[in-house]
């Protein structure tokens, strides 16, 4: 097949190098275990640097399509092993699939100063300017989380988006960052006062907060997220399959 992009695209080269990744391993030669070009030589073949290719790359390897063999190379994985554990959905993502219908309280977003803990996160200066988005959720018998976003400037977000929408799609489509990996942490706490206001509970009254890191294919930080739930209207499901 032949290697090219069109660097005059409005399309994103790493988009463009996803596409010609996915065209290229569904070919017999690569599908039945052929090795993928180099990565130096098929980045000067085609006029990208190594990053745009592996962030191509990447995407693909956290679908469970590629898989790097450490002093050998990239090859097509095998579709019998593919697990997609790294997928999750959105909120609303969520309870659309689940045909619940959630109601939002309250969104608001600012342009706010990083303090130091989230630009250590983001690698950026104290200072900086980044955007901010506090989303109030649930169902029509009361809220039931507490959202709180912060995302790296290098996106491009301004503040005036339609944050109605759902988010990941709204990144993905709007400023082509797509989010691939979210790591987390979970734990149980019992809420302080503001968050306990907001999610019409007593003080003190547990509830479960989730701490989310988002990272786009190149695993570059794109989302720091702060979840509060009440305890009595969510329940964290995990499938474990071996």
């Amino acid at each position: 097949m032949e290697f090219s992009i069109d660097h005059n695209s409005a399309l994103p080269l790493h988009a463009q190098v996803e596409q010609l990744l996915r065209n290229m391993i569904v070919e017999e030669d690569y599908a039945e275990g052929k090795l993928l070009p180099n990565e130096i030589d098929l980045a000067k073949k085609l006029g990208i640097s190594r990053n745009t290719l592996r962030q191509a790359m990447h995407k693909l390897m956290f679908e469970g399509l590629l898989v790097r063999e450490k002093g050998i190379g990239t090859r097509v994985a095998s579709r019998s092993v593919n697990t997609r554990l790294t997928d999750w959905p959105s909120f609303t993502q969520e309870m659309n699939e689940k045909g619940i219908p959630f109601i939002n309280f309250d969104i608001h977003v600012a342009r706010v100063y990083a303090d130091e803990m989230i630009a250590q996160i983001f690698s950026i200066k104290p200072g900086t300017q980044i955007v901010k988005l506090e989303r109030l959720r649930g169902l029509k018998d009361g809220p039931m989380v507490q959202f709180i976003s912060y995302f790296h400037p290098r996106i491009g977000l301004t503040g005036q988006e339609d944050y109605t929408r759902p988010l990941n799609e709204m990144l993905e489509h709007d400023f082509a960052t797509i989010p691939a990996i979210s790591r987390e942490e979970i734990s149980a706490q019992a809420a302080p006062k503001d968050i306990a206001v907001r999610l019409e509970i007593k003080k003190g009254e547990p509830i479960l907060k989730r701490v989310r890191k988002v990272y786009d294919p190149g695993e570059r930080i794109i989302e720091y997220n702060i979840c509060y739930y009440r305890a009595d209207k969510f329940t964290y499901l995990i499938d474990i399959h071996r």
